[in-house]
């Protein structure tokens, strides 16, 4: 049985590993903020949105053909994306570009890569970026 895998053998208290495990532990509202930011980056079309401005900003229009969606698709999840402070955009006249928001936004999804373990050479090069 699978479950049996991931039990103890038997039921034994380590008092001081739980009381350090118990100090780590985030505040209810970082908790909160932590889930909503994962069930933002837990939708496919986002992760190909964010992942098309790992290297460069793109307005709204070349983002919608990158990844074969709708203009309003994509205004949709942007707004969703801001929401969360991942993406942030730039105003040139009537066109509105995006991008990562910051250094950790991309660190974020370049340690995603590696962690699933792609291996896909264009991948192990946006990791070098």
């Amino acid at each position: 049985m699978a479950d049996e895998f991931d039990k103890c053998g038997i039921t034994c208290i380590h008092e001081e590993d739980v009381a350090e495990a118990r100090q780590q532990i985030l505040e209810a509202s970082e908790v909160d903020a932590l889930a909503d930011t994962f069930k933002t980056l837990a939708d496919p079309t986002r992760i190909k949105m964010l992942y098309a401005l790992l290297t460069r900003e793109l307005c709204v229009c070349d983002l919608a053909a990158v990844i074969e969606v709708s203009e309003s698709a994509v205004s949709h999840q942007l707004r969703l994306l801001r929401t969360q402070k991942l993406v942030k955009f730039r105003r040139e006249g009537k066109v509105m570009y995006y991008s990562l928001t910051d250094s950790h936004v991309r660190t974020l999804l370049k340690q995603t890569i590696e962690h699933v373990g792609h291996t896909n050479v264009r991948r192990a090069e946006l990791l070098l970026l």
